[in-house]
């Protein structure tokens, strides 16, 4: 029986366009990323560094990019945040059927961005459980912690979970451990038609 259900956030509520900062980029110069940046930027994203020293450590290998550059290339990958789904999240959050929990890997200047654009968001957030942001928990998807996290912060066990993710690399971490998963495609499913794409686990 699911008594919980945990909820990417990026392409399950907000809509991305996961190459919309690559692009910026290269139209200031900057075409090939080092692997010492994907390092930082995960690093970034458990929050073992500042947005300041992420902004340092990308202008110091391309000088070319002012401060204000980096921070509007890193959130152009964040699109609109459909109002329908928060009404979705809210309704069933009205309900309580349900232990919600959002698991998110994401960043200060992204969280920043959607807090001062999405007018709803503190109602958003209020509609769940628990929030769990990658930089401020200090565990990132698809590691096992972050999972392991999780069922020990709310005493469940892990096939009384629902885990929807746009990334199959997570789903599938998520399933080795117990967890049930939806590895929702964007392109054509939406997060308001959990209950009949799912509705074998209710």
């Amino acid at each position: 029986m699911i008594k919980a259900l945990i909820f990417d956030f990026g392409d399950v509520f907000i809509n991305l366009d996961k190459e919309g900062t690559n692009r910026k980029l290269k139209e200031m110069d900057v075409n090939h990323l080092p692997e010492s940046i994907s390092a930082k930027n995960r690093e970034y994203e458990q929050g073992f560094i500042t947005s300041d020293e992420i902004s340092k450590h990308y202008r110091t290998h391309f000088p070319q990019l002012a401060s204000k550059d980096f921070v509007d290339s890193w959130n152009s990958m964040l699109l609109e945040f459909p109002e329908y789904r928060f009404r979705f999240i809210q309704k069933l959050s009205e309900k309580k059927d349900f232990k919600l929990i959002l698991l998110s890997n994401t960043n200060d200047i992204h969280i920043k961005h959607i807090q001062e654009n999405v007018s709803f968001f503190p109602e958003f957030k209020n509609c769940f459980d628990a929030f769990y942001l990658s930089h401020e928990i200090g565990m990132r998807k698809p590691n096992p912690n972050i999972f392991e996290f999780v069922l020990e912060k709310h005493d469940l066990l892990p096939e009384e979970y629902l885990f929807i993710d746009d990334t199959l690399e997570n789903t599938l971490a998520a399933s080795k451990l117990g967890f049930h998963t939806w590895n929702l495609q964007p392109a054509r499913e939406d997060v308001i038609d959990l209950f009949t794409t799912k509705k074998d686990l209710f």
